[in-house]
């Protein structure tokens, strides 16, 4: 049955009301968890606890891994010790992993305290990882065989162990040391004859990711070899953990979205825009403006220093803002073609001197083009010189616009920092400085100053 929060909020409140347990169970445990989800925020606080404590187990731990930050914690205040407990129970390794490490350390710790000591063990494993490392990313919930057991007791295994397991999709191979030695696909196993050996269907091909490794590197991998599910190793080969593609599709969504929100001079936001507060948003957005406010003032003072030449050329003024305008949106076209290059792995950073080559070249072009398309302007409004100045400005604001664009984010990359920080409103305050620099010393040129 399909189920909306508009068709069924004002049915659940009413219920509520009523107290009418064993219905409103009833209809929670048919909905999907996003639509459960949702719901959930549209009560008010006293009503969203009591519906949230209707919920079987494992749907409630499905719905609160699907709940923001902030949602999650106003529900785990309201909940007891007992609720907590199995409610951590129901998440799974990573989800959990998750949680605690956007918990304050007092907080965390108490959470600890209500683990059973097999849950305990592997949070405490995940949390010894560096933050956004593949070992935070990871659950250590799969199946591995060794390479000397029949296909017979492989599948008999695979039985046993499926209910533990975050995916049967692929099964791990290892030693007696439990280093990874192969990654079969479940197929593999089943076409196989019951009293063939595993170590005569594997054959060593595989990828796998180090528990250490940036999370980033898990998306670049899957994306690059087509798969949905990863083994983790720590530094001595040791299977450690999988990485599958709902994890991974998070973390992309994460990095996609801070970097689209440093590209616009924006810090991160932690949680949606309708759930972060006034000043919140306003302390994310001010850091940034003050600063480029500041670099702006040097556009100010290199057009003060040739007044003279605007005395002379007064129609100069009036082309300022079309030419500082192109710098920076050349500067930003750039930017975003060599961010996204990079954050896909098209490109690397040793690739610098063929991005800047060609970029060069098809600057020269685009330059070239806006300069004729705008000399003629330049000469109906200041005569030829003006014309041919405003001409011979616009390719080379477009050059070291781009240029700019393309080398920034080289460099912070190569620097080991986040090229997305190489923002469109940095780049256009950088290109209007060099643009006003480019602009009037080619005027003083051509008018003979």
């Amino acid at each position: 049955m399909q189920w909306t929060v508009q068709e069924t909020t004002e049915e659940i409140q009413a219920l509520l009301e009523k107290k009418n347990w064993g219905t409103l169970r009833a209809i929670i445990t048919e909905m999907p968890v996003p639509d459960a989800s949702d719901l959930l925020l549209t009560l008010p606080k006293p009503d969203r606890v009591v519906l949230f404590r209707l919920m079987p187990r494992e749907q409630a731990g499905d719905v609160f891994a699907y709940l923001e930050r902030s949602d999650r914690d106003n529900l785990l205040d309201a909940l007891n010790d007992e609720e907590t407990r199995h409610l951590l129970a129901e998440l799974s390794p990573d989800e959990r992993t998750e949680l605690f490490e956007e918990m304050p350390g007092e907080v965390t710790q108490k959470l600890l305290n209500l683990l059973n000591k097999e849950d305990l063990k592997e949070t405490r494993l995940l949390l010894g990882y560096p933050e956004e490392s593949v070992g935070r990313l990871m659950t250590p919930d799969y199946v591995a065989v060794r390479s000397h057991w029949s296909v017979e007791r492989v599948l008999k295994h695979i039985r046993q162990q499926a209910e533990h397991s975050e995916t049967l999709a692929t099964i791990y191979v290892v030693d007696d040391h439990w280093k990874l030695t192969d990654a079969l696909k479940l197929e593999t196993f089943v076409l196989a004859e019951p009293e063939q050996i595993v170590e005569d269907l594997m054959d060593y091909q595989f990828e796998f990711l180090s528990a250490f490794e940036d999370r980033e590197r898990a998306v670049e991998v899957m994306q690059r070899y087509d798969v949905s599910v990863l083994p983790v190793v720590d530094s001595a080969g040791v299977l450690v953990g999988i990485v599958t593609f709902d994890d991974v599709i998070d973390v992309a969504t994460e990095e996609v979205t801070e970097d689209f929100h440093k590209f616009a001079a924006v810090s991160p936001l932690q949680e949606s825009y309708l759930q972060t507060n006034f000043f919140e948003l306003f302390r994310k957005r001010i850091v940034w403006l003050v600063a480029l406010v500041f670099m702006n003032i040097f556009s100010g003072a290199a057009i003060a220093s040739f007044e003279e030449t605007i005395a002379v050329a007064v129609a100069l003024v009036f082309f300022m803002p079309l030419i500082m305008g192109s710098g920076g949106n050349a500067g930003a076209q750039a930017s975003t073609l060599v961010i996204r290059a990079l954050s896909v792995g098209d490109v690397k950073i040793s690739d610098w001197a063929r991005l800047l080559f060609k970029d060069i070249a098809v600057s020269l072009l685009l330059g070239i083009a806006m300069g004729l398309a705008v000399s003629m302007l330049g000469f109906i409004r200041g005569g030829p010189q003006v014309g041919l100045t405003v001409a011979l400005t616009m390719v080379c604001v477009v050059l070291v616009g781009s240029s700019l664009g393309t080398l920034l984010p080289l460099a912070l990359s190569k620097l080991g920092l986040d090229p997305a920080a190489a923002s469109a409103p940095l780049i256009t305050s950088l290109a209007d400085i060099s643009g006003v620099i480019i602009y009037f010393s080619i005027a003083n040129m051509v008018l003979g100053l």
